[in-house]
């Protein structure tokens, strides 16, 4: 039989544990969040690995089993404006001041194609993701966001053709050039907030996934991202309304700061606004209704 080995312990260390103070103890409280509680940057902060693999995740989906591969990013707003330099540049006429219509055209496409294709995916995002959202929580507003990402790369891979035309039609960028991304930014801010706006909206109401494209292409047309905003083509009172529209103010400065012309900063300063006014109230509703998305979706 096996004997137990009695272990004596020191009387000092006994009464040192015996005037201990007892550790303090942890207490977790949770509470229900606010409904218009603001964005807790550190929660989005520690979930970032998974919004740069959910951006992976779109490109590869989007370009998956395809024969050009990444080489739509380009041609999409490549063959647009061929076909508008056509129709509008040679036929129509239409005016493009100074630039070369096929670069005054692209310059516009650019920027509008990451706008419109942004504004559809992260509209239709969430619901694409159904799967995801009922099975592990995450902030859900990293799904939206990694939409626009994915538009983001897809803008990067298409300015080497813009690149490539400004060389072409001997288009050298001033100074203004470096204030490029800031248009980028606004554009950004708002097809976040759009997007987030109608991707819960798109939950609860299944027919906006008709009213998305609808929309973007209507926003297109009032737009000019093809055409100039001049006095024969738009009154002046439009004019002075237009930067309303984000896209119009931040297009229209986007292909002024790239090809070196005249920046207008009553069209930048407004639509910039529109853009964070657009972002904070598609975000900040989406914050509202998500709770209950696994419920509904």
């Amino acid at each position: 039989m096996t004997q137990t080995q009695a272990i004596s312990i020191p009387v000092s260390v006994v009464a040192a544990l015996e005037a201990a103070e007892p550790l303090p103890r942890l207490v977790t409280t949770i509470r229900p969040r606010s409904r218009w509680e603001a964005l807790d940057l550190g929660e989005y902060w520690r979930a970032r690995e998974l919004l740069f693999f959910l951006i992976w995740r779109d490109v590869k989906v989007r370009y998956k089993q395809t024969a050009l591969g990444a080489a739509w990013a380009i041609l999409q707003p490549l063959m647009t404006m061929i076909a508008f330099s056509l129709f509008f540049g040679r036929l129509a006429r239409v005016s493009s001041g100074t630039l070369p219509y096929p670069l005054f055209a692209f310059t516009g496409l650019l920027p509008w194609t990451f706008f419109a294709n942004a504004v559809s995916q992260s509209g239709l995002s969430v619901v694409g993701s159904e799967r995801l959202i009922t099975k592990v929580y995450f902030p859900r507003l990293i799904i939206p966001l990694a939409a626009v990402g994915a538009g983001i790369i897809d803008f990067l891979i298409a300015c080497g053709m813009l690149g490539v035309l400004m060389l072409y039609y001997g288009v050298i960028p001033g100074l203004t050039f470096l204030l490029a991304p800031l248009p980028i930014l606004g554009l950004v801010l708002a097809a976040s907030g759009i997007g987030s706006l109608l991707a819960a909206l798109n939950v609860s109401f299944r027919d906006f996934r008709y009213v998305i494209p609808f929309l973007v292409q209507l926003w297109m047309f009032a737009t000019p991202t093809v055409y100039m905003q001049t006095e024969g083509t738009i009154p002046v009172v439009w004019r002075a309304l237009l930067p309303l529209n984000p896209a119009c103010g931040l297009i229209s400065n986007f292909r002024a700061a790239v090809t070196g012309g005249a920046l207008d900063l009553y069209s930048l300063s407004v639509s910039m606004s529109v853009a964070v006014v657009l972002f904070f109230a598609g975000v900040l509703y989406f914050r509202r209704v998500e709770r209950g998305f696994a419920d509904v979706i």
